[in-house]
């Protein structure tokens, strides 16, 4: 019994020295750290070779193109979207300069109106936050469900960057790398031209 209790005293001067916050704080650090982790065991396991440059998080295009600007490497924007019955999911890979236009992507599909995956089918799917989307989180996808759309631009890339699932860092590969990636997890994916009206 005087165990018990000095446990709990132990556990109780614990909270008083790292308040809750800062508790929280290290946990949210270390589910990014994990969700990293995975991705580039993933790309070791494939013999891909990598750089990864560190940043503050990146919660907007205009705010990532900032710190993009000095990486050698084409960058994106990654959409999420579900069609109309909510019954299949994409992720739509942009270069990031460029304008999306839905509707032509919505005519192409004839599954009626796209709209943005809520934060619940952004976890089930691929395993990650908003601002954090990348193909990495095609990783969670152990069924293969979600299918990818690349803007055809992508092709003439040498190098591509994306989040790692993690937004406070870029992840750098060859392009040819990124396909090797996405064979192996077995989604399916294609070829779209961004701003047309009707592919």
């Amino acid at each position: 019994m005087v165990y018990i209790a000095g446990l709990f005293f132990d556990i109780f001067e614990k909270l008083l020295k790292y308040p809750l916050k800062q508790i929280s704080l290290n946990m949210h650090d270390e589910e990014l750290k994990e969700k990293r982790e995975k991705v580039y065991q993933m790309l070791k396991s494939l013999n891909i070779e990598y750089d990864v440059y560190e940043h503050p998080p990146l919660n907007t295009i205009e705010i990532a193109q900032e710190y993009w600007k000095d990486i050698d490497a084409m960058h994106c924007k990654n959409l999420f979207f579900r069609n109309h019955k909510g019954n299949r999911h994409y992720l739509v890979i942009i270069k990031d300069t460029t304008p999306f236009v839905l509707k032509g992507l919505e005519k192409k599909l004839k599954q009626g109106k796209l709209s943005f995956g809520s934060e619940k089918r952004l976890a089930r799917y691929l395993g990650v936050k908003a601002g954090s989307v990348s193909p990495f989180g095609l990783i969670n996808d152990t069924d293969h469900h979600v299918h990818v759309f690349m803007d055809e631009q992508l092709k003439s890339s040498d190098k591509i960057s994306f989040h790692p699932n993690d937004n406070t860092a870029s992840l750098v590969l060859k392009f040819s790398d990124l396909l090797k990636y996405l064979d192996s997890l077995g989604n399916t994916y294609e070829y779209i031209s961004p701003n047309a009206d009707n592919d």
